[in-house]
């Protein structure tokens, strides 16, 4: 019975890989012998009732997405959540340990501009991986910590998959620094000039304006007749090997609300980054980047704290409602990776009828503070839009943006700034996937008041068609779903610049001095469908 009942799983998972042209595929299934503590490892077959089973497609240059699902603790044997945890990081580690290289490959010259940066980095990391090691051995009875130590072990699969993969290709494995650094991508963009400030004494450096991280757009119809979730991502375009994971984890823990997410991901990331993110609880959490200008505020961090990513999954695996949400994540504020993250709760929504409070929750964080509210009133009245500026007063006053709006104009004014205007006026129009589709993707910079030429003063940024110093750097992906499609964990995203308007194709030809290894070299995707073949809601 379980052979056919396997059998036809994978006959099924072809039919459907088929049909979303999908190349590539490479499936395994691994089981856990306990008597030896060792990985059982099948490459080429998926069989439910191993101990964790799934596929990777390496469909990176022909959609430009990746995708990755993994089932994990659904077969025969029950085992400890933290060995479910391992084998789930093992798999994935194994399956995608070639992207991971190619990742680190890209991802290591964006951040680690100068040699002298690498101790003292190694140090923080090293230090707070063992901080967080000795506070999950000593609150063993503790929901948050027996969680964080889940997300350990998953890691340390991740590792030990990945290293038996570069094993087999007698290659030198990944080290546990660098499956750390890919993690903590975004926690490093505050950390790193943090620790440069402290040990080299460069304390303006913090203060600088960059370049903002992303746009959001949550959308309700005028009748409550649907809700549109989009987010696009902005960042260098060395980071865009992306990969679209389904991760489905049996858990025998009261404490946690799911074990099942669909997420927007890269090789070698626990986390999604972006972030977005459709959870089996009924919540989907996106976020975007806000700066911090007010440097003073970084004498807080510290290695004895949760980094961001980190804090996500907590929150992500614990929260039944925005208000959890907001409440798991704000414990041990590591300070880096300042976001804005947005909470929906589909359980608050009836569509056509009414939205409960609680069913959209804003939180914000800085060095030393984390604010967060409900912001379902918005909701109510059509929309929230998120772009690279805090919401709340106090945040944003604490992290000195009305010092940078009096110095440098109405860039840094919430209500005001380039994207808060094209938000404001364009948003009425989105009615449907497709109207979500085009706002997301949206930069007519050459004719839209609003941008005044900039490529950057708009939804969806193109720093390579600067006319001085153009850079391979912006808006590279969108991701869209809905009300419905959320809660069978259905997404459509497409990856690379946008090209609405007419704007070109971006391609690495003039930027071949940036690391792209394993990148398609030019990018003209469209939109293709996100949804796991190996689980249903």
């Amino acid at each position: 019975m379980w052979a056919l009942r396997g059998q036809n799983l994978i006959i099924q998972f072809v039919l459907a890989a088929t049909c979303q042209g999908i190349h590539e595929t490479q499936r395994a299934t691994v089981n856990w012998n306990a008597t030896q503590k060792t990985v059982y490892l099948r490459k080429g077959v998926m069989d439910s009732m191993g101990d964790a089973y799934g596929y990777f497609s390496d469909s990176l240059s022909i959609t430009g997405w990746s995708v990755l699902e993994i089932r994990a603790g659904h077969g025969k044997s029950r085992l400890p959540d933290e060995v479910t945890f391992f084998l789930a990081g093992y798999l994935e580690g194994y399956l995608t340990a070639q992207q991971m290289f190619n990742h680190y490959v890209n991802m290591y010259p964006q951040l680690i501009k100068e040699k002298r940066i690498l101790t003292p980095l190694r140090n923080f990391m090293r230090e707070q991986d063992a901080w967080t090691r000795e506070q999950v051995k000593l609150n063993k009875n503790d929901p948050l910590w027996q969680q964080a130590g889940l997300v350990a072990a998953q890691m340390d699969g991740l590792q030990a998959g990945a290293a038996d993969w570069a094993k087999s290709q007698q290659r030198e494995p990944l080290s546990i620094f660098a499956i750390q650094f890919l993690n903590a991508i975004g926690d490093l963009l505050d950390l790193i000039p943090t620790l440069r400030s402290r040990i080299f004494n460069l304390s303006d450096l913090l203060s600088k304006p960059t370049m903002g991280h992303c746009s959001v757009l949550i959308k309700m119809l005028p009748g409550y007749e649907n809700l549109l979730f989009a987010h696009s991502s902005w960042y260098t375009y060395a980071a865009s090997m992306r990969i679209y994971k389904h991760w489905d984890f049996w858990l025998s823990s009261a404490a946690i609300a799911t074990g099942k997410m669909s997420f927007s991901s890269y090789p070698g990331l626990l986390t999604s980054l972006d972030d977005f993110y459709l959870l089996g609880s009924g919540l989907l959490m996106t976020q975007t980047t806000n700066s911090v200008f007010n440097s003073s505020l970084f004498s807080s961090v510290t290695p004895h704290s949760l980094l961001a990513w980190q804090r996500v999954r907590l929150a992500n695996a614990m929260a039944w409602t925005g208000e959890q949400w907001a409440n798991i994540f704000s414990k041990y504020n590591s300070g880096t990776y300042n976001n804005q993250y947005m909470v929906v709760d589909l359980n608050k929504v009836t569509l056509g009828r009414k939205i409960e409070e609680g069913a959209l929750t804003v939180v914000e964080q800085i060095p030393g503070l984390v604010v967060s509210s409900d912001q379902t009133q918005a909701l109510r009245q059509g929309y929230w839009a998120s772009y690279n500026v805090p919401f709340h007063p106090e945040i944003y006053n604490l992290s000195g943006y009305g010092l940078m709006w009096s110095q440098l104009g109405e860039d840094y004014s919430y209500d005001l700034c380039p994207r808060a205007k094209i938000f404001r006026r364009d948003q009425g129009r989105v009615l449907s996937w497709a109207s979500m589709k085009h706002i997301m993707r949206y930069n007519n910079y050459k004719r839209d008041p609003y941008a005044k030429g900039h490529p950057c003063k708009t939804i969806c940024c193109r720093n390579d068609l600067r006319i001085r110093r153009p850079r391979p750097a912006g808006c590279y992906d969108t991701k869209v779903t809905d009300y419905h499609q959320a809660q069978n964990f259905v997404t459509e995203a497409v990856s690379g610049p946008t090209t609405q308007g007419g704007l070109p194709p971006f391609s690495w030809a003039r930027f071949n001095r940036t690391s792209h290894v394993g990148l398609p070299q030019t990018y003209n995707f469209t939109f293709v469908t996100m949804q796991p073949i190996l689980f249903m809601p």
